[in-house]
């Protein structure tokens, strides 16, 4: 299609809304990007022990609680690890869904029947979370370094405490069980940045009983699970569910403000969040003229060669993929504003 180029009125506004959009100005009621953050090895490290904390005991507790009580209270699992019973690549990058049902098969050769119960047993897992304090959810995980000076510099320089007006957007895309998720934002700090954009109500998704005060803006584990471990192309698949989801929410609670939605950059480690962004940009649900980019960040467990790798050919306006250099991540404030494609002003 031609545009005609003879009223000048509308040259000036198309010069306008690019220099908006470049600049991100806010315009009347204005709303262009989204960025959603994995958690692990993009917002926080493990080390040693972290399958000791309280997120990785309350899979053990959650199977055997469920599952055990078929099995005349068997407790099968017990005391063992996630990393002592699945391989790496059964949980890294992973779902709390799908690693609750490659437990469940491993513990009680149980596939169908541990589908039926996957939402009974995150909820399990979140009851559990619930009676540890932040100590146990914070143990053996820690906020990567520069993480928090980041996020208070984005809720600072590009947040508003009206939400109506904030003009950028951040949320979550995550594995975890939402609930979990907000335990642990706030046992680490990072909720206290006040860069997690805040909704008003679920939106859809559940209730978790007390967090109600920390709810935010994301997709998460307990939102979608497709049940299907046998498919190890499902850890990146469920994932861009999730992404689905969270874009999704984003534009609902913008609706009455007539916000629009550019761009949506999701920010991750480990080849899963590069590979459900990218499917994200064909998913039946992506708005018409949302440009999908993501920011791996090698500060995780794989390397840049590895994400540069999975990213494939830039489609500009449509997928933009950055990979920042090795060791740089969230932490690395300038450089990682720049790839989000957010300029100081």
């Amino acid at each position: 299609t031609t545009i005609p180029f003879t009223d000048t009125s509308h040259i000036t506004m198309i010069v306008y809304r690019l220099l908006s959009a470049l600049l991100l100005v806010p315009t009347s009621n204005s709303f262009s990007t989204l960025i959603t953050f994995d958690v692990d090895g993009t917002l926080v490290s493990s080390s040693p022990g972290w399958e000791e904390g309280a997120h990785g005991r309350a899979f053990a507790h959650a199977v055997d609680t469920i599952l055990g009580a078929r099995e005349d209270g068997k407790q099968l699992i017990g005391k063992r690890t996630i990393p002592e019973l699945l391989e790496k690549h059964e949980f890294h990058g992973s779902t709390d869904g799908l690693i609750l049902l490659r437990l469940a098969r491993k513990a009680f050769g149980m596939d169908s029947d541990a589908a039926y119960t996957v939402h009974e047993m995150m909820n399990e897992m979140y009851d559990f979370v619930s009676k540890c304090d932040d100590d146990e959810v914070a143990k053996g995980i820690a906020p990567l370094p520069g993480v928090l000076s980041t996020l208070q510099t984005l809720a600072t320089r590009y947040g508003d405490s009206d939400t109506t007006q904030q003009r950028v957007a951040f949320g979550l895309v995550t594995g975890n069980v939402e609930g979990i998720a907000r335990r642990k934002m706030k046992a680490l700090s990072i909720y206290d940045t006040g860069v997690l954009t805040p909704l008003p109500q679920p939106l859809g998704g559940r209730e978790w009983g007390g967090v109600e005060h920390l709810r935010f803006l994301g997709g998460f584990g307990s939102d979608y699970c497709s049940g299907d471990i046998e498919n190890p192309e499902r850890n990146y698949l469920d994932r861009g569910e999730q992404l689905s989801i969270c874009v999704e929410r984003c534009i609902d609670m913008r609706k009455s403000h007539e916000h629009t939605l550019e761009r949506v950059v999701h920010v991750g480690d480990a080849p899963a969040d590069i590979l459900a962004a990218k499917a994200y940009v064909d998913h039946p649900t992506r708005p018409d003229g949302l440009c999908v980019s993501v920011v791996g960040v090698a500060t995780g467990s794989y390397s840049v060669e590895e994400l540069q790798e999975l990213c494939g050919e830039t489609i500009p306006g449509k997928w933009e993929p950055v990979v920042l250099k090795e060791g740089q991540g969230v932490g690395n404030e300038e450089v990682f504003l720049e790839a989000c494609g957010l300029s100081k002003f």
